[in-house]
């Protein structure tokens, strides 16, 4: 993807994985979410991508936080 299209990007490093948050701008112009899971396997990285448009980020955090009420501790 084009850099110009990246708006926003932040990593979490969380053991053997990596986690990528960026934000970016389609070619017709709307924002979306795009999370990258990536985890060293065997010598080499395996990535899985998930991309959230921006008329759903609601749905998506409010299906996250009603999760993340059973995993609290």
């Amino acid at each position: 993807m084009d850099k110009e299209r990246e708006l926003f990007s932040t990593k979490v490093s969380a053991g053997k994985r990596t986690y990528f948050f960026d934000i970016r701008v389609a070619s017709n112009g709307v924002k979306y979410l795009a999370i990258t899971e990536s985890k060293h396997i065997d010598g080499s990285y395996k990535r899985n991508r998930i991309f959230i448009f921006q008329e759903h980020i609601p749905l998506f955090i409010k299906g996250l936080k009603e999760a993340l009420k059973f995993i609290k501790t």
